[in-house]
């Protein structure tokens, strides 16, 4: 058991970064400190005044730990990394909105890509960005295919080496063909970790490397190579003042305007290189109970430089922050220049935050309405449910569905929504393992027990607020089931509410199934619309995983299975039976009446399934 004023004792008075947890041990905040006894022990002195929002984050703090670091700097990072990977509750997030491309490079691939995504997804690769727009990183891009010749096909490599020929880009000079063997991954990776430099800000080597080439070319008098290179050389200086910090530290800044509305917040950037204003973007925030301007400034610079290969050598910023000292310490070394992070208080940079600030404002009006309507069809419409329900409010919602054709090779699908939106990151698929036949009751017991076994398991995410099952009350019964026995040791699983999603005669979705109450909601209302488009995803799903399975001739008819039994008897045994139950349940004499039949495949047939039994 965690005692939480003992542990409070215990804490170093070191800087590091600390995390609280919840009773599902669900990360709900994590912080830095520059000395973690005196932060974290704030948050449990009831001699504090808080405001309600903090309160209610603090009441569901279960338990802490601790990381202790060198320096407060070393916690900054830390803290960020964290941040990024569990995107805790009560911590402001920089969205990951489509708005904003990044270049992943797959370095988990032996020979490596470089992608134009505005995913940032939890794998091995590298990510670079946010970009202002896409058009930058298309430029990237192709100035570093270009110049290292690296593949863009999407080739399993090195598995299909060899298969097929080289493409046109390698007759043409732009590919190093490792799909057919031409370059070792030992040689590509010399051209890959290059890229990898330059998008971490060293454009120096990138322009070095096209002059000597272009040297080489006109000593050889090629002249049109030679041509080819001064283009690049003309890209990569473009590219590299636009977007790189020069030697000039008064003349490369970013000036940042914060605009507040509720629970969402603004950042506008503009963009300023040799001293112009070559391009501005704006990105969203979710934010954390109670966040000052002050935080969440802090918060923005830390989640947007760390993905930034290009840092300005000044940051104009409209209010102080706290941690100003370690971010510019932490920035300094990321970028290996200094970079300084100023208020201005007058002149014309002053009015240049003001610009800021305003245009800031302009977006967060012209979006209001829009950030509204959002707002009402994802978290609203789930708090809705919620209230409907009398359930505390389920952020995460994991809905489950089963499909299967011709009884064979079942398959069910589990789709997460969190706050109203769905996550595909935590979406899992299911082959029913331990179930004959179409039994959807059996099916879904199967999934939810696999599922609800993986306690801890960060390939599922954190445990449900509410379960969706596709179907009524046979199906909440067996899913209770499989609750009430697992809650044997983790009694904890019996809080968790099980609904399910009912259809009407015409297959559309009618309401919720819950404590043994059926709940209709108003089609015309969002919470309805919500569950509609939750229902809907589970079958697309589910469906989707069948399908694939099929086209990979893995799924089929169980009547497969039985000697003698050929497409045109399971054919004709289907049509007369209707059902796979009702030829598991015919007798003998039965069968052998069924056109196309004999007494010899009538008594496969029974002999399959009596040995099923």
């Amino acid at each position: 058991m965690f005692n939480i004023s003992e542990e409070l004792k215990k804490l170093p008075k070191s800087p590091g970064v600390y995390i609280h947890h919840d009773s599902r041990d669900t990360i709900i905040y994590i912080g830095k400190a520059k000395n973690l006894k005196n932060r974290v022990t704030q948050y449990f002195q009831t001699s504090r005044t808080r405001s309600p929002k903090i309160e209610k984050m603090v009441s569901q703090i279960a338990w802490f730990e601790y990381i202790v670091t060198d320096s407060e700097v070393e916690a900054l990072i830390l803290e960020n990394n964290l941040i990024k990977e569990n995107r805790p509750r009560y911590n402001t997030m920089l969205k990951d909105d489509k708005t904003y491309p990044y270049i992943r490079m797959t370095v988990s691939e032996d020979f490596p890509r470089l992608i134009l995504t505005r995913k940032v997804k939890k794998d091995k690769d590298k990510y670079y960005g946010p970009y202002p727009n896409g058009t930058a990183v298309h430029e990237v891009i192709e100035l570093l295919t270009k110049v290292y010749k690296l593949r863009t096909c999407h080739r399993v490599l090195p598995r299909d080496i060899g298969k097929e020929r080289p493409c046109l880009n390698y007759h043409i000079g732009k590919c190093l063909a490792p799909c057919a063997g031409y370059v070792s991954k030992e040689e590509y990776a010399v051209q890959a970790e290059a890229a990898r430099r330059f998008l971490e800000g060293n454009s120096t080597e990138i322009v070095n490397y096209i002059k000597s080439e272009m040297k080489k070319a006109s000593d050889a008098m090629e002249y049109e190579r030679a041509g080819e290179f001064k283009e690049l050389l003309n890209s990569a200086l473009v590219i590299s003042q636009n977007q790189k910090v020069e030697d000039s530290p008064t003349e490369n800044r970013d000036i940042l305007g914060i605009a507040v509305e509720g629970f969402e917040a603004i950042v506008q950037v503009f963009f300023v290189r040799k001293g112009k204003l070559l391009d501005r973007e704006h990105f969203y925030l979710t934010l954390a109970p109670d966040e000052t301007n002050e935080d969440i400034v802090s918060s923005f610079i830390k989640q947007y430089y760390s993905g930034s290969p290009f840092l300005p050598a000044e940051i104009l910023l409209p209010c102080a922050i706290e941690d100003a000292e370690a971010i510019e310490s932490w920035l300094s070394a990321k970028g290996g220049h200094k970079v300084s992070i100023k208020i201005p208080q007058k002149g014309k940079k002053e009015k240049m935050v003001e610009l800021a600030e305003k245009n800031a404002a302009m977006v967060l009006e012209q979006d209001r309405e829009k950030v509204k309507r959002e707002e009402m069809r994802t978290k609203g419409a789930a708090t809705e449910i919620s209230k409907m329900l009398g359930i505390n409010y389920a952020r995460r919602m994991e809905s489950y569905d089963i499909s299967n054709t011709a009884g064979y090779e079942s398959v069910g699908s589990m789709v997460v929504f969190e706050d109203g939106r769905p996550k595909k990151n935590d979406y899992r698929k299911f082959k029913i393992k331990t179930v004959v036949g179409p039994d959807d009751y059996a099916s879904m017991a199967e999934v939810l027990r696999r599922r609800l076994s993986h306690e801890g398991d960060m390939r599922f995410g954190a445990m449900p607020d509410l379960l969706l099952i596709d179907g009524g009350k046979g199906q909440v019964n067996a899913v209770k089931a499989v609750i009430e026995d697992l809650a044997k040791d983790r009694p904890e699983l019996l809080n968790i509410p099980v609904c399910g999603m009912v259809k009407d005669d015409h297959h559309r979705t009618r309401g919720l199934f819950y404590e043994n109450r059926e709940y209709i909601m108003d089609r015309s209302k969002e919470p309805f619309r919500l569950l509609t488009r939750i229902q809907d995803e589970t079958h697309r799903f589910a469906i989707e995983y069948h399908k694939s399975l099929r086209g990979k001739a893995q799924v089929r008819s169980i009547l497969d299975d039985i000697p003698g039994i050929g497409p045109k008897r399971r054919l004709a045994l289907i049509r007369y039976y209707k059902s796979i139950d009702n030829v598991m349940n015919a007798d003998e004499d039965s069968l052998a009446d069924v056109p196309g039949m004999d007494r010899r495949a009538a008594k496969a047939v029974r002999e399959f399934f009596d040995n099923r039994q």
